[in-house]
């Protein structure tokens, strides 16, 4: 999906971007992220969930566009926040695209009930655990017998 999204955005812009994925080679990947976060560098970085969901700032990004969405969302918070590092100055936009009726559409539901799940069991943070009496915080912690 990357190489089609790099071919039409170049259209767009005018002028080439970057595109990383996984089959990146290691030594290349901070070459292009160098490239994108100087002053005059491209307009646009296409860069797959995976592949950007490690290693990477990304200060001079304020658009983030998930366009292949994940089961996990751990996965995407990670590749999101790669834009929100210390020395961000942009007001950063997230987007999510998603097609009605499609597998995405199936996968952001899931995502919105798991997110839910978790903030019902654990809620926001570790709060939930500051708030456990001493018994429930042992009986948490404590090995199993069996």
């Amino acid at each position: 999906m990357c190489e089609p999204l790099v071919q039409h955005l170049t259209q767009v812009f005018g002028h080439g971007g970057l595109m990383l994925h996984g089959g990146t080679p290691v030594k290349h990947r901070a070459k292009l992220v160098e490239q994108f976060q100087a002053s005059d560098g491209p307009p646009f970085f296409v860069i797959s969930v995976k592949a950007g969901g490690t290693g990477l700032t990304l200060t001079a990004a304020n658009q983030v566009i998930h366009f292949d969405r994940w089961w996990n969302p751990a996965v995407e918070n990670q590749a999101t926040d790669r834009a929100y590092r210390i020395g961000q100055q942009n007001r950063v936009l997230v987007h999510k695209f998603i097609t009605s009726g499609s597998v995405e559409e199936r996968i952001d539901r899931m995502i919105h009930e798991k997110s839910k799940l978790a903030e019902d069991i654990v809620g926001s943070g570790e709060e939930w655990l500051g708030g456990l009496e001493m018994g429930q915080l042992r009986e948490l912690v404590a090995l199993n017998e069996e």
